[in-house]
């Protein structure tokens, strides 16, 4: 029996726009987090682990 946790259900992002015109939701894994469109959620998703996560947003940072 396998007692594998399951993701964390899917959460707007704080990175989202101010007036839900560029919706990004989030999910918490074992690995790391999710992310995908919430206009298109059946369009998938991608993954990164939290390494690869901490990096974007580190990133995203210095770009401000």
């Amino acid at each position: 029996m396998s007692t594998a946790r399951q993701p964390s259900p899917w959460f707007t992002s704080s990175y989202s726009g101010p007036n839900n015109n560029s919706c990004v939701e989030a999910r918490f894994t074992t690995r790391g987090i999710d992310v995908r469109d919430s206009k298109n959620p059946r369009q998938g998703h991608l993954s990164f682990t939290t390494p690869q996560w901490s990096s974007f947003l580190a990133d995203l940072h210095t770009q401000r």
